[in-house]
């Protein structure tokens, strides 16, 4: 069997704790920000948990599965 290769894309966007959850960027936050309040932008802010639908797939494409 060939080795499995990471996603690009996908490790450029994830990334997993040391107790082993997946968190992401939120969206909405890369573009046209003078239009969104500044609330907004704050509350977009942080890293948020992968759901737990789209785990399965965002740990196959990192090669964790």
């Amino acid at each position: 069997m060939p080795k499995m290769k990471t996603h690009s894309g996908a490790k450029k966007r994830f990334k997993v704790t040391g107790t082993g959850k997946l968190v992401r960027e939120q969206q909405m936050k890369g573009h046209m920000l003078e239009h969104k309040s500044s609330r907004r932008k704050r509350r977009l802010a942080g890293e948020v948990n992968v759901s737990a639908g789209d785990t399965p797939a965002v740990k196959r494409l990192l090669g964790l599965a």
